[in-house]
C-alpha cells in the first residue's frame, strides 16, 4: 500500500468514488485537503452561503443519480449546512457531507468555532461516522459514499481538523455499486393477482420511479391495465406529461384530473413512493384518497411500507426491476388483454375538463401580470428536456400544476422538508450535472432573498448559466393567505413593499437581467435566457394580493383565531 497523509487518502477516495466537483466556503479546517484538489481534478466550487453547498450537491446528486459532495468549515460552517442536508434527506438524495471539527484535543473544552455536531445531523443523515484514527480516513470516507448509495440518502464524515496530517499506509479503490432486487416471487404473484382483478386500478409514480430510471417499465403497466398515471407530490418528472394515461400530480396546486382518477381507484400501485402525508392531503375542497382501496407499495427503504398508509402489500424492490416482473406476471395471467376504451375516454374526459379550468384560471390579461397567466407562459415557453428548480412558497407551489416533463431527473424541488431558499443553489448543482440543458430556479421574492441574490454572484464568478426567475409581488404568498382564511386579514411579517429591481441587481453583478410586466413578453425572454449562455435574472413582476393566491397551504394546521385577552381588542388589519 503507498505511503500518504490522510488528506491524500481523503481525496484520492473521493477522486476514486467520480467527485470532480466538490461545493462549499474555503475553511482553515480542510484546507490541506483543499490545496490538492487542483491536481486531483477536483473544482471546488465556493459559494456564498454553506447551505447553498449542501443544495447544489443535492441537484448535481439528483440529475446525475450519483452521490456527490460539499465541504464547510467547522462549528459555524458546518452548522449552515443542516437544513439543506434535510432537504436531501427527504428527497433520498446521496450527498456526503463532510464536517471538519474541532481538534481532536480540543473536544469538549469549548474553543474557538467548537460545535459538538454530530447530533446536528444525527435525524438529517442516513449514516454519519467520526473518524477515529488518521490511518482510517479512506475507509470511513469509501464506507460515507457506500452508504449513500446503499440507503438513497445523505450521510456525513466528520473529521478532527488535526486528522488531515500525518503518515499512513493506505489502499485507495472506490466502494461497491448497489443494486436492488425485484422483491419475492410470492409478493410478484400476489400484486399480479390483485392488479388482475381491478376494475379502476390507478398507478401511483413517485420520485423512486424517476430515480430508478423506470419510466419505460411503469408505462408498460399503465398501458396494460389502461391505469391512469399520477405523480406523486412535486415528481411531476415520474410519467411523462404527454402520455394519453397521464393525469398529473396530486398534492398541494396539483391536478383535479389526477385527484378525481384517483379517488375512484380500487387498488393503487405506489412505485417508489413513501406515501408522504402531506402529498396525499385534500387539496381544492377534494379528499380524493380511496379510503377503501387496495394499495401496493413499493420502496427500496423497508421503514417506509406501511407507515402513512395502511397497505395490503408492501414489497421492498427496486422500482424498475419490480415493475419487469409485475408486467411479466400480469402477462402470463392475461396474455390477450386489451386496452379499456371506456376507461381511456373517461381519464381524456378527466384531463380535457381539467385543462379548460386551468386554462380559464390562466386567461387572465390584466395589465398586471396575474401570477397564474406568467407561470402558464413561462412553462410554455420553457425548451423541452429543460431542469426546473422549484422552491416553497405560493407561486412556486402554483407552477405545480403547470411543470410538465418528458423524462425523469427534471423537476428538482424542495419536497416536503419545504425550506425557503432550496432552488437556486439546487439549480446550479442541477446545471453543472447536466451542463447541456436549461436550468431555471424558481423562488418567490421572498425565498430568493434567503438564496439566490447572493449566489447569483457565484453563478457569475463560476460561469455557471442557471436561469432564476423572481416571482415579485411584495409578499410572503402562502402565508398572506393564512392570514386572510384564518385571521380575518390582520397582515403581520407578511409584505415585502420595498422590494428592489431583482434584474438590475443582476446586471451589477455581472449577471444577464431581464424585468418582465408584460405576459406577452414572457416567451421572447425566456429564449434570450436560454440562448444567452450566461446567468440571468428574471424580474417577473406580479399581481399579489387575496384575489390572487391559491389554496390555502396549510389549511390542516389551522382553526380559526380565538381571542379572549380585552388587550387584543385593539389589533386591526395594517
Amino acid at each position: 500500500m503507498p505511503r500518504m497523509t490522510p488528506s491524500e487518502a481523503l481525496v484520492e477516495t473521493m477522486v476514486a468514488e467520480g467527485i470532480t466537483n466538490v461545493f462549499g466556503i474555503v475553511g482553515s479546517a480542510f484546507m490541506d485537503a483543499l490545496d490538492l484538489f487542483p491536481d486531483a481534478g477536483i473544482r471546488f466550487i465556493p459559494v456564498a452561503h454553506e447551505q447553498a453547498a449542501a443544495h447544489a450537491a443535492d441537484g448535481y446528486a439528483r440529475v446525475t443519480g450519483k452521490p456527490q459532495a460539499c465541504i464547510a468549515q467547522n462549528g459555524p460552517g458546518a452548522a449552515n449546512f443542516v437544513s439543506a442536508i434535510c432537504a436531501a434527506f427527504w428527497a433520498h438524495s446521496p450527498v456526503v457531507a463532510i464536517t471538519p471539527e474541532t481538534g481532536s484535543m480540543g473536544i469538549g473544552t469549548g474553543g474557538f468555532q467548537e460545535l459538538d455536531q454530530m447530533p446536528w445531523f444525527a435525524r438529517s443523515t442516513k449514516y454519519q461516522v467520526r473518524v477515529n484514527r488518521p490511518e482510517r480516513m479512506a475507509e470511513l470516507a469509501r464506507r460515507c459514499f457506500y452508504m449513500a448509495k446503499l440507503l438513497c440518502g445523505p450521510t456525513q464524515l466528520n473529521i478532527p481538523r488535526d486528522y488531515f496530517y500525518g503518515e499512513l499506509n493506505c489502499d485507495i479503490f472506490p466502494s461497491e455499486d448497489v443494486q436492488y432486487g425485484s422483491g419475492t416471487e410470492e409478493q410478484i404473484r400476489k400484486a399480479a393477482d390483485i392488479l388482475s382483478k381491478a376494475k379502476n386500478p390507478v398507478i401511483l409514480a413517485g420520485g423512486g420511479v424517476s430515480m430508478a430510471n423506470a419510466i419505460n417499465e411503469t408505462k408498460a403497466l399503465a398501458e396494460y391495465l389502461t391505469a391512469p398515471v399520477v405523480n406523486t407530490y412535486l415528481h411531476n418528472d415520474s410519467f411523462p406529461a404527454d402520455h394519453e394515461l397521464a393525469v398529473g400530480p396530486i398534492g398541494y396546486c396539483g391536478s383535479k384530473a389526477a385527484m378525481r382518477c384517483l379517488a375512484k381507484a380500487d387498488v393503487v400501485l405506489a412505485i417508489g413512493t413513501r406515501l408522504g402525508p402531506f402529498g396525499t392531503l385534500p387539496q381544492y375542497d377534494i379528499d380524493y384518497w380511496p379510503r377503501d382501496a387496495k394499495i401496493i407499495q413499493i420502496d427500496v427503504d423497508a421503514s417506509q411500507l406501511g407507515l402513512s398508509k395502511r397497505i395490503s402489500l408492501g414489497v421492498l424492490a427496486d422500482a424498475k426491476e419490480f415493475a419487469k416482473q409485475l408486467f411479466t406476471a400480469l402477462h402470463a395471467i392475461d396474455p390477450a388483454r386489451t386496452k379499456n376504451e371506456a376507461r381511456l375516454k373517461e381519464v381524456y374526459n378527466e384531463k380535457k375538463i381539467w385543462k379548460d379550468e386551468l386554462d380559464t384560471w390562466s386567461s387572465s390579461t390584466n395589465k398586471l401580470m396575474h401570477p397564474r397567466r406568467f407561470i402558464k407562459e413561462l412553462t410554455d415557453a420553457m425548451p423541452k428536456g429543460s431542469i426546473v428548480a422549484t422552491d416553497i412558497g405560493n407561486n412556486s407551489s402554483i407552477c405545480n400544476s403547470y411543470l410538465q416533463f418528458d423524462g425523469p431527473r427534471q423537476h428538482i424541488s424542495a419536497l416536503s422538508w419545504g425550506n425557503c431558499g432550496f432552488a437556486y443553489g439546487a439549480a446550479m448543482g442541477a446545471k453543472m450535472g447536466a451542463p447541456d440543458k436549461p436550468v431555471f430556479a424558481l423562488q418567490g421574492d421572498g425565498a430568493y432573498g434567503i438564496s439566490g441574490l447572493s449566489e447569483v454572484m457565484t453563478a457569475v464568478r463560476e460561469n455557471i448559466p442557471v436561469i432564476a426567475v423572481v416571482f415579485n409581488n411584495h409578499e410572503w404568498g402562502a402565508e398572506k393567505k393564512n392570514q386572510i382564511d384564518f385571521f380575518n386579514n390582520r397582515f403581520v411579517g407578511v409584505n415585502l413593499a420595498t422590494n428592489p429591481d431583482y434584474a438590475q441587481l443582476a446586471r451589477d453583478m455581472g449577471a444577464v437581467g431581464f424585468k418582465v410586466e408584460d405576459y406577452r413578453e414572457v416567451k421572447d425572454v425566456v429564449n434570450e435566457a436560454v440562448n444567452c449562455g450566461k446567468p440571468v435574472v428574471i424580474n417577473a413582476v406580479i399581481e399579489g394580493g387575496a384575489n390572487v393566491l391559491a389554496e390555502p397551504f396549510r389549511r390542516d394546521a389551522f382553526k380559526p383565531a380565538v381571542r379572549l385577552l380585552p388587550k387584543y381588542k385593539h389589533l386591526s388589519m395594517v
